[in-house]
């Protein structure tokens, strides 16, 4: 991990943890504000700690978590020590089914939610409500956690709920833009529409390119994480520079559907 970098205290389904360890260099040098419309648990932005930057994402509780963190993590801690101490199937049940008053408790609920639910997944049902089943994690803490230094990160972070484009068009010269839009490798090479336009659709697919075009042309350097499949390549045609890599997917209940994929890289800007 580069010097300075930060572990990402979320799981998170398409996390970039495995991005940052092995294709660090895939990140330009940072001369402007660094921008990400679908933050997640922001492993890039935790990997290169700018000074300047944007994070937004559509998931208000996200943003909130992130936001009760940079204002002050200690009772934020205090809160999941009891976690910590209590957690077991009926308590995780209990805090799953009830809203704490307070942006501390519910930042603390957030992120307890998130470590002993199943495989990090985010999931709400019709009326709005967290609805995953436990998992079989069973740590609420780690000898590793740094919530002072997190804190210290968000300091200087413009911290956004909001649609991606709004965001993306903030993006000007010499700014890095990193977006990793909702996509699963699971069906690249078999139903591809069918399984991500539940994520996310092809319209906004074509959204995100226009958007993305335009900040390169305003002088940005923008890169695209995405699944490898002839729709996203043909999509952003010749005005960027397309990689693939392989790596694990890890999103599969059982182990032996956590096979090897791969992912798209789209380059912009990097000239």
């Amino acid at each position: 991990m580069a010097e300075g970098a930060l572990k990402p205290f979320l799981k998170w389904a398409g996390g970039k943890r495995w991005l940052v360890s092995k294709s660090p260099d895939v990140f330009p040098p940072l001369d402007g504000n660094y921008i990400e419309p679908f933050a997640g648990s922001a492993a890039v932005f935790f990997f290169l700690r700018p000074p300047k930057a944007i994070l937004s994402d559509m998931n208000a509780d996200l943003i909130d978590t992130y936001r009760a963190l940079r204002e002050n993590w200690r009772p934020i801690l205090a809160h999941l020590r009891r976690h910590h101490e209590l957690h077991s199937r009926s308590y995780y049940y209990d805090v799953r089914g009830r809203i704490p008053n307070g942006r501390y408790a519910r930042a603390a609920r957030f992120i307890y939610l998130n470590r002993t639910c199943w495989n990090g997944l985010y999931r709400v049902n019709l009326h709005g409500e967290f609805n995953v089943p436990i998992g079989t994690k069973t740590t609420v803490l780690f000898p590793d956690d740094e919530f002072g230094e997190i804190s210290k990160a968000l300091q200087y972070v413009d911290l956004c709920c909001s649609d991606f484009e709004p965001i993306i068009e903030k993006a000007k010269k010499d700014d890095f833009v990193y977006i990793d839009p909702p996509y699963t490798i699971n069906h690249t090479n078999n139903g591809f529409i069918k399984y991500n336009d539940v994520l996310f659709s092809w319209d906004d697919q074509q959204r995100l390119c226009e958007a993305a075009v335009r900040a390169v042309d305003r002088g940005a350097k923008v890169l695209i994480s995405n699944a490898c499949h002839h729709s996203i390549r043909t999509l952003y045609g010749d005005r960027f520079e397309v990689r693939s890599l392989d790596r694990a997917s890890r999103i599969s209940g059982a182990v032996s559907g956590r096979r090897k994929g791969q992912e798209m890289l789209i380059l912009g800007g990097y000239e």
